[in-house]
C-alpha cells in the first residue's frame, strides 16, 4: 500500500499493467538488440482510493515498497510532480516464473503516479522510466523489452522493438496456434542470479575481449538476432510455416542453454516434453536461471497439451493457454 502522509479526498481509480512472454529475442535488449515479446492477460493492478501529501510507503511486501519508491524517485529527477497515494495492489503473475511481473509492477507505479496528478507520459518514455527505476530498486542493469512489451501490447499480437533505434510495430501471432507458458516452478531473482554477470561478459565480448566464455556470449546475440528476423518473417508468411517455427525455436533455446549458459535441466526437460506432445515450437523464455518455457501449440490440442506437459514433468509445473492483451492502461 502507498499511503499519503496526510489526508486526501477518496478517488477511485484503477491502473493495469501486463506481464509478458517473450517470443524470441533473449538477453538482446541490452546491447541494442531485437525482441519480439507478447504482453499477455496476466498482470499487475493498482487500484488508487486517495491522493494527497508526500509519498510515504508502507506495504508489507519489501518489493513494492522498494519499487514504489524508485519510481517516485526517477520521476522526481526528470521534473515530474509526484503526489502520495493510497492504493491497493493485487498481481495474477506468478512471481519469478519470468514473466515480467517487477515490470509490471514498475510501469503500473508510473503510470499511477503520472496520470493521477495529471502528467501526460505514455509510450517509451514511461517505459524508459519503469526501466530506469528497477535498475535503480534492484541494482539489476536489465533491458528494456520487459517495460515496452508491457506498454505497447495489442491483442493477437507480438511486439517487434528495436532496442537500439527504439523502433517497434506490431507482428500478428499465427492463426490457428495457442500460446502456452509452462512454469517450471524453479524461481529466481535477477538481483542473485547471473544477470549482470552475463551482461558483463557480453560487454566484454562486444569489446573485443577475445575469450572463449565473451566470444560465446556475443555469439549467442548476434545469432539470437538473425532468429528474431527469421521469426518476423516466417509469421508474416502464409501459410505459417509450423516447421520452420519449431526449427528456429530449438537453435534459439540450444543457444541460450549452450552459449549464454542461463537455461536449466528443468527448462531443458519441458522444451523437450513440449515438442514431444506435439508443440510446433518450445522453448525457455525470459532471463532464465529458472522460470518458464513458452510453447506454440496447434489450437486444437492446447487444453489437453496443458494438462499432459504438466503430468509428464518430474517437477511441479504449471500450465495454461496465455492470451495476447493490450498494452497498461487505466480501467
Amino acid at each position: 500500500m502507498i499511503t499519503p502522509m496526510s489526508a486526501a479526498e477518496p478517488l477511485p481509480r484503477t491502473f493495469w499493467a501486463p506481464g509478458r512472454v517473450n517470443l524470441i529475442g533473449e538477453h538482446t535488449d541490452y546491447s541494442g538488440g531485437l525482441v519480439l515479446p507478447v504482453a499477455l492477460d496476466l498482470g499487475v493492478t493498482l487500484r488508487v482510493t486517495q491522493v494527497g501529501g508526500p509519498l510515504r510507503v508502507t506495504s508489507s511486501d519489501g518489493d513494492a515498497q522498494r519499487y514504489a519508491e524508485a519510481v517516485a524517485a526517477e520521476l522526481a529527477e526528470r521534473g515530474f510532480p509526484v503526489a502520495g497515494l493510497e492504493a491497493t495492489i493485487t498481481t495474477t503473475l506468478p512471481i519469478g516464473a519470468g514473466l515480467s511481473s517487477s515490470a509490471a509492477l514498475g510501469v503500473a507505479l508510473a503510470l499511477a503516479l503520472t496520470a493521477v496528478p495529471g502528467e501526460v507520459l505514455g509510450g517509451l518514455e514511461l517505459a524508459e522510466v519503469a526501466q530506469h527505476a528497477e535498475t535503480r530498486a534492484t541494482g539489476v542493469p536489465c533491458g528494456m523489452m520487459d517495460q515496452a512489451a508491457s506498454i505497447l501490447g495489442r491483442p493477437g499480437h507480438a511486439v517487434l522493438l528495436d532496442t537500439e533505434s527504439l523502433r517497434w510495430e506490431h507482428v500478428r501471432l499465427p492463426a490457428g496456434h495457442a500460446l502456452v507458458v509452462v512454469d517450471s516452478g524453479v524461481r529466481r531473482r535477477l538481483e542473485q542470479s547471473a544477470y549482470a554477470t552475463r551482461r558483463e561478459e557480453l560487454e566484454r565480448g562486444l569489446a573485443g575481449a577475445g575469450d572463449p566464455v565473451a566470444r560465446r556470449r556475443v555469439r549467442h546475440v548476434e545469432s539470437e538476432n538473425e532468429r528474431v528476423r527469421e521469426v518476423v518473417r516466417v509469421l508474416r508468411s502464409e501459410p505459417v510455416d509450423a516447421d520452420r517455427l519449431g526449427k528456429i525455436f530449438r537453435d534459439a533455446h540450444e543457444s541460450l542453454r549452450v552459449d549464454f549458459e542461463v537455461s536449466t535441466p528443468e527448462l531443458d526437460e519441458l522444451v523437450e516434453l513440449a515438442y514431444g506432445l506435439g508443440a510446433s515450437a518450445a522453448r525457455m523464455t525470459g532471463a532464465g536461471f529458472g522460470g518458464s518455457i513458452v510453447a506454440l501449440v496447434p489450437s486444437e490440442r492446447a487444453a489437453r497439451f496443458t494438462d499432459e506437459i504438466v503430468a509428464a514433468y518430474s517437477g511441479s509445473a504449471t500450465a495454461r493457454v496465455g492470451v495476447a492483451a493490450g498494452g497498461a492502461r487505466e480501467l
